[in-house]
């Protein structure tokens, strides 16, 4: 073989390493804020050792440990979960195991100035605005854990601000990327989906951050099977139950039963074309024949953790913001109905009405 030859083939190795002979350094996330259990959860698989697959190429280096002021026990979660985030693959057995510290920051300035995206987890929705403003205007992809926001307003605020800077940002609950709800949109002994009716825990003591967004897991498990298009929505509330009801564009219905008291689990009953099932619980799998699975491969994290990867490696955003907006309306015409006695109230453009 000729000189050329090889000095060709050294370039070309070059260009694939990025110049330095090397694997290309994998993209770099930052934690703003970290009192949510998620800072952990999906860290525990964006940096694991050896990682492969959807999870190679990405790793949290830095976090900003910071709290939510007004939020209960911020301050204890955030030590708890601190301590996890910084003994994390750090004392394997095998030293090849061990994976870069996560560095501790003190200022969004120097978290956004280690980092190429961020994921924000404050307990406190009200403060995603603020932070997400910083992030944003930097030019940083974001994912904030849920909810987006803790008002419509803001959360309209969030993503215009991400359209004007041309930078991706989303947030989900974790029950979407539940294999036991997704399943359900194409399950064989359901087809086409004609309605659903969704359950779930309705905290009646749920802080002031929280209020808002109570029955956000539900309604995402919703718009995970039936997809969006409600038009109207009633919800009746009793000290029992919080009950609200969508009608889709199309003539499809379905529910939310926010269970007030009693037994609480996170499902759904599913009617189809070709069936009607039960959906899988959270964390498991679809049902087959009925039955739901509860002894497979428990995935509560993991769905969510997979598509979040993908975005920060450059994908595009799983959720639209017209849904993620659509979804604050559907909340919002319900807390309308249930202050008119259960009316009927249809769904307003959050972004088309919200002030310039």
């Amino acid at each position: 073989m000729t000189r050329k030859f090889f000095a060709l083939m050294a370039v070309t190795a070059m260009c694939l390493t990025g110049g330095t002979g090397s694997a290309a350094e994998p993209v770099r996330v930052g934690l703003l804020g970290i009192d949510n259990f998620g800072s952990v959860a999906y860290t525990e698989f964006l940096n694991r050792p050896h990682a492969e697959g959807v999870f190679e190429g990405v790793r949290v280096v830095a976090a900003y440990p910071i709290g939510s002021d007004d939020y209960p026990e911020s301050d204890k979660l955030v030590a708890s979960w601190k301590d996890q985030l910084l003994k994390m693959y750090q004392s394997p057995k095998d030293p090849k195991d061990a994976v870069p510290p996560i560095e501790m920051v003190d200022s969004v300035e120097a978290l956004l100035a280690k980092c190429d995206a961020i994921m924000i987890f404050s307990m406190d929705g009200r403060l995603h605005l603020k932070q997400a403003d910083a992030v944003l205007k930097a030019g940083k992809r974001l994912f904030i854990s849920r909810p987006l926001a803790s008002s419509p307003a803001d959360a309209v605020a969030i993503l215009k601000l991400s359209e004007a800077t041309k930078t991706p940002c989303w947030s989900s609950s974790q029950h979407r990327y539940s294999t036991g709800f997704s399943g359900m949109r194409d399950h064989p002994e359901v087809g086409r989906v004609i309605g659903c009716d969704v359950y779930g825990g309705w905290a009646e003591n749920a802080p002031a951050a929280d209020q808002f967004t109570r029955p956000l897991h539900s309604i995402e498990t919703l718009y995970t099977i039936m997809g969006p298009g409600v038009v109207s929505v009633t919800c009746v509330s009793t000290p029992k139950v919080e009950s609200i009801t969508a009608v889709w564009k199309d003539g499809r219905v379905g529910t939310y039963r926010g269970i007030k008291e009693g037994a609480v689990k996170y499902s759904a009953t599913v009617f189809g074309e070709k069936g009607v099932s039960t959906a899988g619980i959270y964390g498991h799998g679809i049902p087959v024949n009925g039955i739901v699975p509860t002894n497979d491969k428990y995935v509560g994290y993991e769905g969510l953790a997979i598509e979040i990867a993908k975005f920060l490696k450059g994908g595009p955003t799983p959720v639209s913001p017209a849904e993620t907006l659509e979804i604050f309306a559907l909340i919002q015409a319900a807390e309308e109905s249930k202050a008119q006695g259960g009316a009927v109230v249809r769904l307003k453009s959050l972004w088309e009405n919200a002030k310039p």
